[in-house]
């Protein structure tokens, strides 16, 4: 029960529903264990009136006995009917506050995954993700709803049948209970087994979610090498291993719930066998011995779904356990409590180092440059240089190994993670669109922007025409991770998306590699005029035609080699100048 002490503060949070549910629970009870007195007083006022009947055929008495009956069956329908409304309240107690609290850990969990850093997303499998927030949760909520409800009810039930076969006969009550020890021993040892298996379960079945996500996002290289045999042979093999540690899981229940059945069944035969000596001796009357059967088979499914409960308790402790795991994972970048700024646009970088903290690979090696408020800079390298590297430490997804970033001369580290990024727009370069409308993913960036707006950032991008061709445009669904149009027309999108954020900071990371020249000339052109008062980085393997920059970054190892202005560069006849002439041999255009 360890590993479930987390899941113990939403029962706190919700113990109203909780003691409500409780209450319903012992009142079910209550009107059930009455209910088989009325079958012992119809069964003896029958018995002791049976022989009078049979030799006088007295009518009057007949009609008594049959008056008394129906009182009885009437009482017995009555508080079968009270129960079973006690029932569906308690289940619409107990299994409300499960759903709710299933509710809370998902969006618990979820949102601890968006606070964690690129880094832990690069460690763990998204499958592996996924099944913590669908499977782990949905086994920890059977515990809070289910294995709860059906405990409480066995509590109660229990203690109410033993204290009305007590107050009846305590001599054959302790018979009924000689089976008892040998289920509780055989609970503990049961135990132990049931919850190392369901962990390897979970284990498990997160590979197969591991799987079977890569294997779609990635079906079309899977196809187009034709390896569709192996990867099936792959994934049948894992669901085989799946199999058996479920089967495993599954043969300890199926010994389980027969052994309890059958110690339900000692426990009938006992009854009858003393009960009815007891009967021949007059110590005891027939009502009272069927009484005594009902509240032993009152007892048999309280009893068997114990094993159940059990199984229920270990999976949800095990499911908890990997939930928690991940939970206690500290973000690398915390959202210190710091007073509300959002960058202007001025922005420095101060000697910045960086290592990847899981590779131990050197992306930035201290790099230094200062951009004022509405200033256009590019960075040029080869792929490799740490240009990347650079706009995921102007979003904060890492922290510098050494070296200071500045907004506005404040320390990156001490703004308010929410407003530095709502302080800078991004085009990354792996373009990721949802599965939505074109207009969703470009409102994105602004949920409250108007469909003008949408449109005019469209035409900032050079999209919108090619959108306006679609049947149904800005509302044809692109589909998951925009896989029905082409690389360019999602760069196109994903850049309408940050114009329309309109953040004071812009980063186009490397934004327009998919499109042709003459379309670039046209975003180039548009740009101009959108990031006239912004201050602009562009990151790129190649020079840009038609752009003006204040300062021109050449990356090379990880290291600027070079920074200033295009005739300055130009002058200086280094890397700049040779990657210019190199890309004026390969098109016939001229920088201007």
């Amino acid at each position: 029960m360890r590993s479930l002490a987390p899941v113990h503060r939403y029962l706190l949070k919700y113990k109203w529903l909780f003691i409500t549910g409780a209450v319903f629970v012992g009142l079910a009870n209550v009107f059930q264990v009455y209910a088989p007195g009325f079958i012992g007083d119809m069964i003896d006022t029958v018995s002791v009136n049976a022989d009078e009947l049979k030799q006088n055929k007295d009518a009057a008495l007949a009609q008594s006995v049959f008056r008394q009956l129906l009182i009885y069956a009437l009482l017995f329908m009555a508080f079968t009917g009270i129960r079973a409304v006690f029932m569906f309240f308690m289940r619409q107690t107990i299994i409300v506050m499960s759903r709710r609290i299933e509710f809370d850990q998902k969006n618990e969990l979820f949102q601890h995954y968006e606070r964690l850093t690129p880094a832990f997303f690069k460690r763990n499998n998204t499958g592996d993700l996924m099944s913590r927030v669908a499977e782990d949760v949905g086994r920890v909520r059977q515990y809070v709803g289910p294995a709860i409800m059906y405990f409480l009810n066995l509590v109660f039930n229990f203690i109410f049948a033993i204290w009305m076969m007590l107050s009846i006969n305590p001599t054959l009550t302790a018979y009924v209970l000689i089976p008892l020890p040998l289920l509780s021993i055989s609970i503990y040892f049961v135990n132990s087994i049931i919850n190392r298996r369901s962990e390897h379960i979970q284990a498990q079945l997160s590979t197969l979610t591991s799987i079977a996500q890569e294997s779609f996002s990635g079906i079309r290289v899977i196809q187009a090498y034709a390896r569709e045999k192996t990867t099936v042979a792959f994934f049948d093999k894992e669901c085989d291993d799946y199999k058996e540690k479920s089967l495993s899981l599954a043969r300890v229940d199926a010994m389980f719930q027969p052994l309890m059945v059958l110690l339900i069944g000692a426990s009938v035969l006992l009854t009858i066998f003393v009960g009815g000596w007891q009967v021949i001796e007059g110590e005891l009357s027939p009502g009272n011995l069927a009484e005594f059967i009902f509240y032993v088979n009152m007892l048999t499914w309280p009893v068997t779904s114990l094993g159940w409960v059990v199984s229920i308790i270990q999976r949800a402790a095990a499911s908890q356990k990997r939930i928690t795991e991940f939970l206690e994972i500290k973000p690398d970048i915390e959202n210190e409590d710091y007073p509300p700024h959002q960058p202007a646009g001025s922005i420095r970088f101060e000697h910045v180092s960086f290592t990847y903290p899981d590779t131990g690979v050197e992306a930035l090696r201290d790099v230094s440059f200062q951009l004022k408020k509405g200033e256009k800079m590019a960075i040029i390298g080869r792929t490799g240089s740490g240009k990347t590297t650079i706009a995921d430490l102007l979003f904060r997804l890492y922290d510098p190994t050494e070296g200071v970033i500045y907004f506005d001369e404040i320390p990156a580290s001490r703004i308010p993670l929410h407003d530095l990024r709502k302080g800078v727009s991004a085009v990354p370069q792996d373009v990721f669109l949802f599965s939505d409308t074109i207009q969703n993913n470009i409102a994105f960036g602004n949920p409250h922007a108007t469909r003008e707006q949408v449109e005019q950032c469209a035409k900032y991008a050079s999209v919108h025409d090619e959108i306006m061709r679609f049947p149904n445009g800005y509302e044809t669904v692109v589909g998951e991770r925009g896989v029905t149009l082409s690389g360019g027309q999602k760069q196109r999108i994903s850049m309408a998306r940050a114009f329309l954020k309109d953040s004071p900071v812009i980063i186009l990371d490397d934004a327009l590699s998919a499109v042709d020249a003459d379309t670039e000339h046209t975003i180039i052109g548009n740009m101009r005029q959108y990031l006239e008062d912004k201050t602009a980085i562009i990151i790129t393997h190649r020079v840009f035609n038609l752009m003006q920059f204040d300062r021109i970054i050449v990356l090379h190892e990880h290291a600027i080699a070079e920074q200033g202005t295009h005739a300055e560069l130009m002058a200086g006849k280094g890397l700049y100048y040779n990657l210019f002439l190199s890309q004026e041999k390969a098109s016939d255009t001229k920088l201007v």
